[in-house]
C-alpha cells in the first residue's frame, strides 16, 4: 500500500498559492450624494442619545459597517468639532459631509441632522402650549430618561475604547472628569488645559500622541475605506485663502440679510431681532456642547428676557432629550414659546396667530444658532486636514479628545444623580427610574439592542409604570 503525502515546504507552497489567490479586501465604491442623503436622513431621524450617542452612532454607521472613511481621520475631524463651540455632534456630520461631497454634501449632511428635530419639536411645541401636561406625555418622560442615561454611558465607553489608547491618554480623561465632577470647572477651561497638556505631551512622550492617541485601526476591522488613512486630501478640501474669504463673505450675508429684515420689521427691540442677536452670541460664545449652552440660555431666555418660564424651560429641556437630533434644538422649543407668548408679534400678525408666530421665532432661531457652526467647518476644515500626521499640532487635539471622554462621563453622572435621585441622596434612589436605567444599560452593553428599541421599550415600561401607580 502506498501513501500519498507531501513535504513541509510543498505545504506552504500551496497554503501560499491559495493565499495569493484570495484577493485582498478592496475599499467600498465610491459613494454617490444621493446615496449619502438617504443616510444622512435616516441619521437625522435616528439620532437620539445627545451627542455621545450621535457621535457613536455615526461612528458604527460610517468607520465600522459602510466604510466610508477610516478611524483616523473620523477621529481627527471629531478632535476639531470637540473645540469649536455649538453642537459637535452636528458639526462632525457636516465636516463628513464636506468632506465627501464638497460643500452641498456640507448642506446636506448639517441640514438633515437637524431639519427632523426642527419638525418633531415644532408638533411637540405646539402640542405642549396648545394642550398643556397630560399624564400620558409625562409616563413616557419618565422611561426615557433612565434610558438616556444608560444611552450616553455606553456612548461614552465606546468613545473611551477608542480614545484612550495610551495611560497618558486616561490621566487627562480622569483629570477632565475630576475638573468637572469635582471642582466645577468651566469647560472651556478644562479644553484650555487638555491642548496645553497635549501640546507639551507631543514633545515629551510623543507615543501617546504620535497617531492621534484614539487615531488607531478601525475598532474590530482592519479593512480599507473609502476615505483611508493615506487617502490624499480631495482638492476642495485644500486650503485657498480666496475659497476662505468666499465662505467667509456669504456667512456674513446670510447673517445681515435676515437680520436687516427683522430689523426692518419690528426694530431693534422687537422679539425677532432680540433673538436673532441672542442665540448668535449663544452661537459663538458657549463652548462644550449643549449642556455647556444651557445655563446661558436660561439666564438669557427666562431671567433676562422673558420670553419663557423657568418651568417651562426645563420641560423644553426634557422634549430635547426625548427627540432626535442635538440636544441644542432645545432653542427651537424657547423661541416656539417665546414667539407664542410675545405681544409684539401677536400685534404683528393678528389675532389668532399664536402657531404662528412660534413657528416663525422657532426657524429663526435655529437658523442663527446654527449657521456659524456651518461656517466653522466650511472656512475651518481646510486647515484641519493640513494638520494630518503632525504631532505638534494633532498633540493638543488628541488631548482634547481624552478629555472629553471625562467630561462626557461627568456629564452622565449629573444627569443620573437628577433623575435616579429626584429626592436627594439622603431620601435613597426612585426604585422603578434605577431598575428602568439597570435594564436599558444591560441591553446596550450586551449588544442585544441597539439605541431605538431601548428608548422605545423604556418608554412604554415607563407609561405603564406611570398609569399603575394611578
Amino acid at each position: 500500500m502506498s501513501l500519498s503525502s507531501s513535504s513541509p515546504t510543498t505545504a506552504a507552497a500551496d497554503a501560499a498559492g491559495r493565499a495569493a489567490a484570495v484577493p485582498p479586501p478592496s475599499a467600498p465604491a465610491p459613494v454617490g450624494l444621493r446615496e449619502a442623503l438617504r443616510f444622512w436622513l435616516m441619521l437625522g431621524f435616528i439620532s437620539f442619545g445627545g451627542p455621545a450617542g450621535q457621535i457613536a452612532i455615526m461612528h458604527r454607521e460610517l468607520v465600522e459597517r459602510r466604510r466610508w472613511i477610516s478611524e483616523k481621520r473620523f477621529l481627527h475631524a471629531l478632535n476639531y468639532c470637540m473645540v469649536l463651540p455649538g453642537p459637535e455632534a452636528q458639526q462632525l456630520a457636516t465636516y463628513l459631509g464636506w468632506l465627501m461631497h464638497r460643500t452641498r454634501g456640507a448642506l446636506v449632511a448639517g441640514g438633515l441632522f437637524v431639519l427632523p428635530s426642527l419638525l418633531v419639536l415644532i408638533g411637540l411645541s405646539w402640542l405642549y402650549m396648545a394642550l398643556g401636561q397630560h399624564p400620558l406625555v409625562a409616563g413616557l418622560f419618565f422611561g426615557i430618561k433612565p434610558a438616556v442615561i444608560a444611552v450616553v454611558a455606553q456612548a461614552a465607553w465606546r468613545l473611551g475604547k477608542r480614545t484612550l489608547r495610551h495611560p497618558v491618554l486616561w490621566l487627562i480623561a480622569v483629570a477632565a472628569f475630576a475638573a468637572v465632577a469635582l471642582l466645577h470647572l468651566p469647560f472651556p477651561l478644562v479644553v484650555v488645559g487638555a491642548a496645553l497638556a497635549g501640546l507639551l505631551g507631543a514633545r515629551i512622550v510623543p507615543a501617546a500622541f504620535a497617531s492621534g492617541g484614539g487615531h488607531g485601526a478601525a475598532a474590530g476591522s482592519g479593512l480599507p475605506a473609502l476615505i483611508d488613512d493615506h487617502t490624499p486630501t480631495p482638492a476642495h478640501a485644500r486650503f485657498s485663502r480666496a475659497r476662505l474669504a468666499t465662505v467667509l463673505g456669504a456667512g456674513a450675508l446670510l447673517w445681515l440679510l435676515p437680520m436687516a429684515a427683522l430689523l426692518a420689521l419690528q426694530g431693534a427691540q422687537g422679539t425677532l431681532p432680540q433673538m436673532g442677536w441672542f442665540f448668535t452670541k449663544a452661537a459663538l460664545l458657549t463652548f462644550g456642547g449643549a449642556y455647556a449652552v444651557l445655563p446661558y440660555v436660561h439666564q438669557g431666555a427666562v431671567l433676562h428676557h422673558g420670553w419663557l418660564s423657568a418651568t417651562q424651560m426645563i420641560d423644553g429641556l426634557a422634549l430635547g432629550e426625548t427627540t432626535p437630533g442635538p440636544l441644542i434644538m432645545v432653542v427651537a422649543f424657547v423661541g416656539f414659546v417665546g414667539g407664542w407668548n410675545s405681544p409684539d408679534l401677536a400685534a404683528l400678525l393678528g389675532p389668532g396667530q399664536a402657531l404662528t408666530a412660534g413657528v416663525i421665532a422657532a426657524v429663526l432661531v435655529t437658523w442663527f444658532t446654527f449657521l456659524p457652526s456651518f461656517l466653522f467647518i466650511l472656512a475651518g476644515g481646510p486647515l484641519v486636514e493640513s494638520t494630518r500626521g503632525h504631532v505638534a499640532l494633532g498633540g493638543p487635539l488628541t488631548a482634547i479628545s481624552a478629555a472629553v471622554v471625562g467630561v462626557i462621563l461627568s456629564l452622565a453622572l449629573v444627569f443620573g444623580r437628577q433623575v435616579l435621585l429626584p429626592q436627594g441622596l439622603a431620601a435613597g434612589p426612585d426604585a422603578a427610574a434605577l431598575g428602568l436605567a439597570l435594564a436599558a444599560a444591560v441591553a446596550l452593553f450586551s449588544g442585544r439592542l441597539g439605541v431605538i428599541p431601548v428608548i422605545g421599550l423604556s418608554a412604554l415600561a415607563g407609561l405603564v409604570l406611570t398609569l399603575s401607580r394611578g
